[in-house]
């Protein structure tokens, strides 16, 4: 297992270094290198215990910036994550560490960033509400937020 696990070893480091990672991207990245599945077994379990890789770091980093990035809820986060095939109880924790006073001030940016062209108020909350919610937005947060605005 000696050159063929070390280059691998070497260009994973490098992956991991370049960004925070989920073990299934990295999986991913080290079949499409064609690594066998021994060999990427040793390389996670040793990026691991050299704590290149973290699934909480992961969650956490991955959960603040597509909030503050891309301005998406709990929700589409959640979805996201479940999609990087990440644990639900890792995926619970990590959601539990953004604030909720950030959170709340992103959904308002959000709402007032929209430009709605309605002269019924119930047509353009309803188009708001529907705009926040497909960002990932609980629905009863956003019309707790829209119905204060009123």
């Amino acid at each position: 297992m000696g050159t063929e696990y070390q280059y691998l070893l070497d260009k994973a480091r490098h992956f991991c270094d370049y960004q925070e990672r989920c073990i299934s991207e990295l999986k991913e990245k080290l079949t499409s290198w064609k690594a066998r599945t021994e060999v990427a077994e040793q390389i996670i379990l040793q990026l691991e215990r050299e704590g290149l890789i973290d699934e909480d770091r992961f969650v956490r980093a991955y959960a603040l910036g597509k909030l503050r990035n891309n301005h998406w809820g709990r929700n589409k986060i959640m979805y996201a994550l479940r999609l990087k095939k990440v644990p639900d109880l890792i995926i619970e924790i990590g959601l539990q560490e953004i604030d909720s006073e950030e959170y709340v001030q992103v959904l308002k940016e959000v709402l007032s960033s929209k430009k709605v062209d309605e002269t019924d108020p119930y047509r353009k909350n309803a188009k708001l509400a529907t705009y926040a919610i497909q960002k990932g937005f609980q629905p009863a947060l956003v019309w707790d937020i829209i119905n204060e605005r009123v």
